[in-house]
This record gives structure tokens, C-alpha cells and sequence, in this order.
């Protein structure tokens, strides 16, 4: 028999818990979600949820892990898919098209503000390192293209987050524009 944890169906739960995870910490950050409020997002007991993960950190760097996961994914498919584009274009409209989805978006904001807890700073700065070394990668090894490409994304993420495509005010041109 496996050890309790160990199964399919708990990988699976584990998942779900992850996903609800992000939903969850997305809009109250860590400090304000509860793991109750995630078990009942998850559809399962706290309890249960105990038994996948240890405590609400691991939870979060879980999460912070499985949205890496969607950066990386995004970022790659990026340069095979849009031959039209220059590298950077095609890895700005890649992630442009990721952060439309708010539930990231703004978990990846949260993210950044929970690096007070070590094993979600760990998460967080594990996660930057792998999209700094796939980003260096998809621009040819051009450190300040990569430095340009995550400033650019910090400002698509402001951009979007306060929905300046819908303020027709000068200043909001000025930062759509950039």
C-alpha cells in the first residue's frame, strides 16, 4: 500500500488544491487567504488539505512553482510559435496574452509581496531564476534585452492590472505607449 500522500488521486488533489490556491491568494494575497478558504475552493476538508500539504507556505510555493510552470511554458511555445515577430515582440505578446488571465496576473503580484516568508522568497526567487535563464536564452544571451523585457513586463502588468486601455487620460497614454 502507498504512503498517505503518494497516490494518483492525491497528485491530482494536490493540483486542484494548487489551482484553487492561486485563485484564492490572487485576490486576498498570502496574509489575507485562509487555508480554510482554499479547502473549500478545493472541494475538500482542511483537514485533507493538511494531509497534501504541510502548512500555507508550502502551499504558496507550490503555487508560486506551478504559475513558473505556465511562465516557462508561455515564454518558450513564444519563439517557435511567431516566426513574423523579433524575439522580444513574440515573448512581450506571449506573456501579454498570459496576464490577461487576472487569477496570474495578480498571484504573481501577491508573490512578490509574501518574499517576508523564506520558503515563498525561495519560491519566488527560484521562480525569476528560471524565467531570467529562459528569457537570457530566447534573446540570445543579451543581458540588457533581457533586463529591457522584465521591465517592460512589470509595466504591461500595471498597465493591465489598473486597465489603462480603458482611461482615455494622457498619463495612461504615456505608460501604454512605452
Amino acid at each position: 500500500m502507498p504512503a498517505a500522500g503518494t497516490t494518483t488521486k492525491s497528485d491530482e488533489r494536490r493540483q486542484h488544491v494548487v489551482d484553487a490556491a492561486v485563485s484564492c491568494f490572487a485576490r486576498r494575497g498570502f496574509y489575507g487567504t485562509t487555508t480554510n478558504e482554499i479547502a473549500e475552493r478545493a472541494g475538500i476538508s482542511q483537514p485533507y488539505l493538511y494531509r497534501l500539504f504541510a502548512n500555507k507556505q508550502a502551499i504558496f510555493a507550490a503555487a508560486v512553482t506551478h504559475v513558473g510552470g505556465l511562465l516557462t511554458e508561455t515564454l518558450t511555445a513564444a519563439k517557435t510559435a511567431n516566426n513574423t515577430m523579433s524575439p522580444p515582440q513574440a515573448l512581450r505578446a506571449a506573456y501579454s496574452t498570459l496576464i490577461t488571465d487576472g487569477d496570474v496576473l495578480r498571484f504573481l503580484m501577491h508573490a512578490n509581496c509574501a518574499t517576508d516568508e523564506p520558503v515563498i522568497r525561495d519560491a519566488v526567487r527560484t521562480c525569476y531564476a528560471q524565467q531570467v535563464t529562459i528569457v537570457r536564452e530566447l534573446l540570445d544571451g543579451d543581458d540588457e534585452a533581457v533586463r529591457q523585457w522584465f521591465a517592460t513586463g512589470m509595466l504591461d502588468n500595471v498597465i493591465t492590472m489598473l486597465g489603462l486601455a480603458d482611461v482615455a487620460e494622457p498619463w495612461a497614454a504615456t505608460l501604454i505607449d512605452a
